[in-house]
This record gives C-alpha cells, sequence and structure tokens, in this order.
C-alpha cells in the first residue's frame, strides 16, 4: 500500500495483505497500518488497483469499512475479483474501470495506465501525474515476450514516459536478486502436459485462486488427456466463474463438472484443481493431506504444486508434501519439475526498464529488504545516482521537491493483525505469550495466602498443559515462592493480584534457572 499528497490530497496505490508466518500463531492476514491516514480518508480522491491478488486488493475491504465510498480504479479481472471479495462483507464499492493506454482525472492526480505483463492477466503500472512532478509505478510486473493471453508489456509506452520525464520510478523488486530473465509462462506447457500423460489416476493441481493464467494450461492438458476437471474450494470456483465469465478463461464444453459427480469417472480420466499451495491449514489441499477432506488421496494419484513458495510458508509445505506422498500421492512440484515460473521481472528485465525509463529518481518496492537493496544496486548500475536513490521501510516519508527526492520523516506503520473477526486486537505482546503457550505448555499455580502475613498456609497446587514434568519437577518450587513471600517488599503487598505476579515470576525464574524451560505461568491467590 503507498499513499501519494500532493496538493493536500491523497491517492492510495494498492491495498494488500500479507501471510502469517510460524511466529504468528492465530492469525489470518496481515493489514497495513492506515493510522497514518485515517484521520484523513476524506482527503483521499482513489484507491488504484494494478491488479487483483491478494497482497494487491486483500486489504481492501477493510479500507472501505472506514469509508465506504472511495472511489476505486482498476481493470476490469481486478475490480470483478475485488467486488466478490467486497460482496463477503457486504460492501458495494464504487468502482472505475479503465483499460491500458486510457487516462483519468482523480482530484490534482493525473492517471495513466500501462499495460503490464503478470500471473495474473489485466495487470497494469500506472503513471501519475502532478505540478511536482510524474511518479511511474510498476506494480507486479515482468517482460515475457510470449505470454498465454498475448499481452505483453507495453515497453513503448514506458519509452514514452520516459522521454516525457519519469521523475521517480517505483520498480517491482520481487526477483532482483535472480539474473537474467524470467521464463516465459509457455516454456512450461510441455512439463505440464507431461505430468497428464504419465499420472496412472487422478490428478490434483494445488495453486493460488487467482492463477489464471496457470490454470488456463492446466484445463488444456486435461482436455487434450481426455480428463474431466472440477474446481474444489470456495474461492477457486468463485474467480474461476468470474474469469469465465469475462472471457480470461477458456473451457471447452463438457470439460468441466461437479466434483461430487467424479465418483462415476474413472481414476484415470480425472483432474481435481484446489487451493492449498502455500500449505494454507483450511486450504483443501492441506485438508487433504491430512485425511480430513471428502476427497481422498490413493496409491497412484498425482498431485502437482503449481505455485512458488512464499518466503515462510517452506515448513507448511514441506509437511503437507511429506504427508501427501505417506498417503501414497507422486507429488509434483517446481523442485524437481518446470511447473511453475515466477510472475516478476529478474534482474535482466528490470536494468533493461531502467535504461528504457532512465528516470531521475528510484525507490524500490515490493519485496523484502534484501530485494529492495538488489533493485537499487541494479538502479545504480544504470547510472542512476547514489543519492537519487531510497530504499524506504514500511512508513518510510518521501517528499519528491525540485526534482530530488528525499527521506523526510516516518510515520506509523505497524502490523494490523486479523483474527476471525477482530481486526487490530492481536498486539505483539499477545503473540509473545502466544508463542510461550506454544512452546512451554503452562503451569498454573494455586496458593493459599494468609492476607496478615502473606505466607503459604497450605502446600502449593499445580495445574499443568503442555509442560512435560516429573514428581520431582515441581518439588523445589514451593522454597522459591517462600523466598520471594518473605522478601520485604512483598510483605507490604495488599493487593492480590500484585501477589499472583510475585508467584508467578518466582515459579517461573526457577524453573528457567532449573530446567531452561520457559512455561507461562498463572498463579491464582486465594485469601485463608
Amino acid at each position: 500500500m503507498t499513499v501519494f499528497e500532493h496538493a493536500g490530497k491523497l491517492l492510495i496505490v494498492d491495498c494488500g495483505v500479507l501471510f502469517p508466518e510460524e511466529t504468528q500463531p492465530g492469525i489470518d492476514v496481515i493489514l497495513p497500518d492506515f493510522t497514518a491516514i485515517r484521520d484523513r480518508l476524506d482527503d483521499v480522491v482513489a484507491l488504484v488497483l494494478t491488479h487483483g491478488h491478494e497482497d494487491h486488493i486483500g486489504g481492501v475491504p477493510y479500507l472501505l469499512k472506514e469509508r465506504a465510498d472511495i472511489p476505486v480504479i482498476g481493470s476490469e479481472l481486478t475490480l470483478a475479483f475485488l467486488t466478490a471479495k467486497l460482496k463477503e462483507h457486504r460492501i458495494k464499492p464504487r468502482t472505475v474501470h479503465v483499460e491500458a493506454g486510457d487516462t483519468h482525472r482523480a482530484g490534482p492526480f493525473g492517471l495513466e495506465f500501462v499495460a503490464v505483463n503478470h500471473s495474473i492477466p489485466d495487470g497494469l503500472a500506472v503513471a501519475i501525474r502532478t505540478a511536482a512532478g510524474m511518479v511511474l509505478h510498476t506494480g507486479d510486473f515482468k517482460m515475457d515476450q510470449f505470454p498465454l493471453d498475448d499481452r505483453i508489456t507495453d515497453l513503448r509506452h514506458f519509452a514514452r514516459l520516459g522521454e516525457e520525464g519519469v521523475d521517480l520510478f517505483l520498480t517491482d523488486s520481487t526477483n532482483a536478486e535472480v539474473p537474467g530473465f524470467t521464463m516465459s509462462e509457455r516454456d512450461l506447457t510441455p512439463a505440464i502436459e507431461n505430468v497428464f500423460a504419465t499420472a496412472p489416476r487422478r490428478v490434483i493441481v494445488s495453486s493460488f485462486a487467482s492463477h489464471v493464467h496457470r490454470i488456463q494450461q492446466v484445463l488444456d492438458a486435461a482436455h487434450a488427456g481426455g480428463r474431466k476437471v472440477a474446481f474444489v474450494g470456495r474461492s477457486m470456483v468463485r474467480n474461476m466463474k468470474i474469469a469465465r465469465d469475462l472471457g480470461y478463461l477458456t473451457i471447452p464444453r463438457g470439460l468441466l463438472v461437479d466434483f461430487k459427480k467424479l465418483e462415476s469417472v474413472p481414476d484415470d480420466k480425472v483432474t481435481l484443481i484446489c487451493t492449498g499451495s502455500q500449505g494454507e491449514p483450511m486450504a483443501a489441499l492441506a485438508r487433504m493431506a491430512n485425511d480430513d477432506h471428502e476427497i481422498k488421496l490413493a496409491d497412484g494419484d498425482t498431485v502437482l504444486l503449481a505455485s512458488s513458495l512464499i518466503p515462510g510458508n517452506e515448513n507448511a509445505i514441506y509437511s503437507i508434501i511429506n504427508k501427501l506422498i505417506d498417503l501414497g500421492a507422486r507429488v509434483v512440484h517446481k523442485g524437481n519439475a518446470k511447473v511453475h515460473v515466477s510472475g516478476h521481472a529478474s534482474a535482466g528485465e528490470l536494468v533493461y526498464c531502467y535504461n528504457i525509463v532512465r528516470p531521475r529518481n528510484v525507490m524500490p518496492v515490493h519485496g523484502e529488504s534484501k530485494h529492495l537493496h538488489a533493485n537499487a544496486d541494479l538502479a545504480r548500475r544504470t547510472g542512476v545516482p547514489d543519492d537519487h536513490i531510497v530504499v524506504a521501510r514500511d512508513g518510510v516519508a518521501v517528499d519528491l521537491l525540485d526534482g530530488k527526492i528525499t527521506v523526510a520523516g516516518q510515520v506509523p506503520a505497524s502490523l494490523v493483525y486479523v483474527e476471525g473477526t477482530s481486526v487490530g486486537r492481536a498486539t505483539e505482546p499477545i503473540l509473545d505469550e502466544r508463542r510461550t503457550l506454544r512452546d512451554g505448555g503452562v503451569i498454573t499455580v494455586l496458593a493459599i495466602v494468609d492476607p496478615t502475613t502473606n505466607t503459604l498456609t497450605e502446600p502449593l497446587e499445580f495445574l499443568t498443559r503442555g509442560f512435560v514434568h516429573d514428581p520431582d519437577t515441581l518439588t523445589g518450587v514451593t522454597d522459591a515462592v517462600n523466598k520471594a513471600l518473605e522478601a520485604p517488599k512483598t510483605r507490604a503487598i495488599s493487593d492480590l493480584t500484585a501477589l499472583e505476579t510475585v508467584i508467578s515470576e518466582a515459579v517461573a525464574r526457577y524453573l528457567r534457572r532449573r530446567y531452561r524451560r520457559p512455561p507461562a505461568v498463572i498463579a491464582v491467590v486465594v485469601d485463608d
């Protein structure tokens, strides 16, 4: 999510979500922090969406809940995916449909849209013109010269903007560390066709629910092999229906069936397409791997993972792969076959763009720190001066003034956690507690205390959950608690909550020192 400000008005480009890692238990998705603009939502003239992936549109429902009438500008497929998502949140958006080559005015911002190729159809870069200069934001893109939909990144348009003068270039950094050029989507077709040709039974394909290009390749291979296809999972069914209705997905007559009707189809004529390629625990593939889905895997089934590994998801994905193999399935993935290609420009493509656009200033976007710095180095090598490149962390404010960018300050940009219907209530201290519970278990200590002397009147009682111990583990705890209660500061305490804290800390300190175990400790103090 990037916010541009000019003449007192705000323009937002993209509003996505981040997916949680193992260190964030219980979290569904992570939102951008709206704090810096929350008091200025009336100044927002538009929200521009570059394409329809979740990391670019997933946060829109939460933004529109704060102001529902923000104009949302995007391409046909992007807006269709968003509208379907917003329907689940009971939000009817105010949308503005644009296509490559279109121009649009949003307050003091003049917008011009450029076709870019990505792993989802209908991607757009956006040129933003103001009296202060022109910004070119690529969104996610690559330069596939033989894309499946024949819609290439419009380098001639980039060149025209470069001739006009791009004051600030915001470029996709995801593959900046990868040398050369990203492989074409069409180069995957033989490998995908081979999976279908050699599969003795069912083929189960797992992909992002928005990966229309890859699913088209799967449909084509299944059709050539005389198979029937069923979509599995609510988001997959929804998105593929949208893509088909709008003409972005071609499904031959008779190919698609309801998966519940596949029982009458021979196994070697069945293809299932589902979500779960990132190891999401509630997605269809994970439930199949855990034998918790109505689709039961068996010896001879082939599972095709047709997506890349998102950093942070590796352990979850490898765990599912192992479970699938244990069930007898053959698993085909990027690591053992050419069945996936990135949707992002590699270093050679980025350098090509820098040399075409010749920007005055560069701010790499999209990626982790190592990707942003690698992209900055590419810009430097093409002649962009060091002091005209800014690698900005989340929340950094950058000024463009008199043709030069400078870091102007910092705004709040913490992670906003969503779990169920709760937004922003989970904090880092709460996640710390969850990690402690997960890693060390919990001990509840019941202490009956004389309120006049703050001494124990009965032996301590313990209730443990998830904490491995033997009869001798807790024998020294009573001495540690008595020692803490005998301290002069403790004897003066009259508040039970404060006394519970003293006992909790004493027990935790003893267990950490004696057994190097950090369980969560809860003390309950009762007056005698």
